[in-house]
């Protein structure tokens, strides 16, 4: 009865809470985390260096800015649930809170480790808040540039506090994010095909190794569209929802809005989803 009761008053202060503030608050725990990223990225050495699968690293650097982040966090919302990367949260744990209404947070507690591990940039932290149905609020905190992204439900998109938007390029003209994930034997076909199929048709074509921060450009209008899919639910969700604030849209390979619980994403600036998902559907991927 006592749980029924917290699981209640905890709804009530989710349907009452401030978003924005909330945001802010967030925006400061991923800074926190990144402060360390950075400090610890001069410090890693090779054989601390853990591959998760082929080429897919871990280090104690991950694990750490994860539990640094689930413990701040859990002081904003205490009753909230956790999906974590590094398992800091069991995701267990989080699918069944989020099928009795129990808001959940999902964290990369760093997106783009590749780049880190190998002294190279973007590198991002990435904190998104949902419940069953959508996410509530995003931030990306883009280390090396010091660019933290930020959007609440209905509250618009925001980068370092000031508004952002897409763009309105057409695919003609725009500049695309054709990420290539770990996964080779997954992925390769579907990645060289639609390398091929825009290269020299769109107007240019970009990789950068973090998923968080290559939705993120598109958002702010650097980038115009993104496709990946083998994704985890922690590398777009707080991006996703910068997008979609930004004014963009996002769905998955089959054109579905709701992607929020599948492993792939097409993202862009609304003129060009439709190229985006035609390619797709032409590859029959």
């Amino acid at each position: 009865m006592r749980n029924f009761v917290l699981l209640n008053i905890l709804i009530i202060q989710v349907l009452v809470l401030d978003l924005e503030q909330l945001t802010q608050e967030v925006c400061r725990v991923a800074r926190e985390a990144g402060a360390y990223l950075r400090d610890e990225q001069q410090r890693l050495k090779a054989e601390q260096v853990e591959r998760k699968h082929a080429h897919d690293y871990v280090s104690y650097v991950d694990k750490t800015s994860e539990e640094m982040i689930v413990a701040r966090l859990r002081l904003l919302l205490p009753e909230a649930g956790f999906l974590t990367e590094e398992g800091t949260c069991l995701t267990e744990e989080a699918v069944e809170d989020e099928g009795r209404g129990v808001p959940c947070w999902v964290i990369d507690p760093l997106d783009g480790t590749t780049n880190y591990v190998h002294g190279n940039h973007p590198f991002a932290v990435s904190i998104a808040l949902r419940n069953e149905r959508e996410v509530l609020m995003g931030v990306v905190y883009e280390v090396s540039l010091d660019e933290c992204f930020a959007a609440w439900k209905g509250g618009g998109a925001w980068l370092n506090g000031k508004p952002i938007g897409v763009s309105n390029k057409p695919i003609k003209e725009a500049l695309l994010g054709l990420e290539l994930p770990y996964d080779a034997d997954m992925y390769r076909e579907t990645g060289l095909r639609l390398i091929r199929h825009f290269y020299g048709y769109a107007g240019g074509i970009r990789m950068n190794g973090s998923a968080a921060v290559a939705l993120c450009y598109v958002a702010c209008g650097r980038w115009d569209g993104w496709i990946e899919r083998g994704l985890g639910q922690w590398d777009f969700m707080a991006a996703g929802l910068i997008i979609k604030e930004a004014g963009g849209k996002t769905t998955n390979f089959e054109g579905n809005p709701f992607f929020l619980n599948g492993d792939d994403i097409v993202a862009s600036n609304g003129l060009i989803q439709e190229d985006l998902l035609q390619a797709l559907n032409d590859l029959t991927i």
